[in-house]
C-alpha cells in the first residue's frame, strides 16, 4: 500500500546518491539485481512485500554533483504482499487504485553529500495522484565499473491515499510504511 510509495522513494534516493567512486558516470540501472521492499504492521505483526517491476533513470557523475538526477517509476500491479489476497486487494480502488494510478514515481530534486559514501536525496513522491515531498538518507558502495545503493525512508500511506473508507482505521494497518531499497548501477562507457 504505502509501500509502493516508499518503494519510488527509496529508489530514487539511491539513484540521485549515486556519488562517491572516481569520475564515473553511473546512469545504467540494472533491474535485476535492484529491489524496493517495504515494511508494514497489520493487526500489530510486522510485515513486508516488494515491487516486482519499476524502471530508473539516472544520472550521477561524483565530479558534477549538482547535475545529479533520478526518476524512478514503479507498476503498483507489481506489488507482492506475500499473499494472492492481499496482493488483489492492494490493487484495488481503496489502496492503490492501479487502474487508474497504475505507475508510483519519485523524481529527484537535489543530492547532498554528507561525507563518506552517505548522502541525502530530495525528491518528489507521487502515489495515486497526490504528490508529497520525501527526503530520504542514502548510501553508496562503488566496486569497480559498478555500484550499489541502500536506503530507508518512511511514509504515511493515508497522505497519498492509500486505505480508503474502513482501511483508514489505523489500528488495523499501521499509517507509517518503510520503505527501503537496493539500486546497482553501472557506469557508463567513457567516451575520451
Amino acid at each position: 500500500m504505502n509501500t509502493a510509495i516508499k518503494y519510488i522513494g527509496s529508489v530514487a534516493a539511491l539513484i540521485l546518491l549515486t556519488s562517491p567512486a572516481g569520475a564515473a558516470e553511473f546512469r545504467q540501472v540494472q533491474p535485476s539485481e535492484s529491489a524496493v521492499t517495504f515494511g508494514f504492521t497489520q493487526m500489530g505483526v510486522p510485515l513486508e512485500g516488494k515491487f516486482n517491476q519499476f524502471s530508473a533513470q539516472i544520472y550521477f557523475d561524483p565530479a558534477k554533483l549538482a547535475k545529479a538526477q533520478a526518476r524512478i517509476d514503479i507498476n503498483v500491479s507489481s506489488i507482492d504482499t506475500g499473499s494472492a489476497e492481499g496482493n488483489e486487494e492492494v490493487v484495488g480502488k481503496k489502496w492503490f487504485n492501479a487502474k487508474d494510478y497504475p505507475t508510483a514515481s519519485f523524481v529527484s530534486t537535489d543530492l547532498k553529500a554528507l561525507g563518506g559514501n552517505r548522502y541525502q536525496a530530495t525528491g518528489k513522491l507521487s502515489i495515486k495522484g497526490r504528490t508529497l515531498d520525501v527526503t530520504t538518507p542514502v548510501t553508496f558502495q562503488a566496486n569497480g565499473t559498478h555500484g550499489s545503493f541502500d536506503g530507508a525512508f518512511t511514509i504515511k500511506r493515508l497522505d497519498y491515499m492509500i486505505g480508503e473508507g474502513e482501511w483508514t482505521d489505523v489500528s488495523s494497518v499501521a499509517n507509517e510504511i518503510q520503505i527501503k531499497f537496493h539500486v546497482v548501477v553501472n557506469a557508463a562507457p567513457s567516451h575520451k
